[in-house]
């Protein structure tokens, strides 16, 4: 689980960490070294179900349930997204599928990400976090 109890929890850390840096070159650093802190992903999950549509670089993100926790793991080609994903990871990994749901993602605001990502690389971001909330609406309702 992570560090963070809940996923507004992990919001506000994030926040938190990204307002130590006093530039975005130092921000975009960041989430390149989180990204390649991802766990391996299995090239067997690296299929057109798992892929990720409206992302301009390969995207695949897998999801299982473990008891009440849905649990993610996603890659990516380029350093960014892997790294975009680990954020994802970060506040949407191991948590309940109504948590998942019922939390808004104001951090798209909070980190300035809506602001300073280009708009191929936004989609694709919109994209994974939708495919997130489809699994969490889904897991909910079942």
């Amino acid at each position: 689980m992570s560090a963070e109890t809940t996923a507004e929890q992990a919001q506000q850390a994030l926040q938190e960490e990204f307002e130590m840096f006093d530039n975005w070159m130092d921000r975009y650093q960041y989430i390149i070294d989180m990204g390649r802190q991802l766990p391996a992903f299995p090239d067997e999950w690296k299929t057109a179900e798992h892929k990720i549509e409206g992302c301009q670089s390969n995207v695949w993100m897998h999801h299982r349930r473990d008891g009440e926790q849905l649990h993610f793991q996603a890659i990516s080609d380029a350093a960014i997204v892997s790294g975009l994903i680990a954020v994802l990871m970060r506040i949407y990994n191991d948590r309940p599928a109504a948590e998942i749901r019922d939390t808004s993602p104001h951090f798209l605001q909070d980190l300035g990400l809506d602001k300073h990502l280009s708009p191929t690389r936004s989609n694709g971001l919109h994209s994974m976090l939708a495919r997130i909330y489809e699994v969490a609406e889904a897991e909910t309702a079942a």
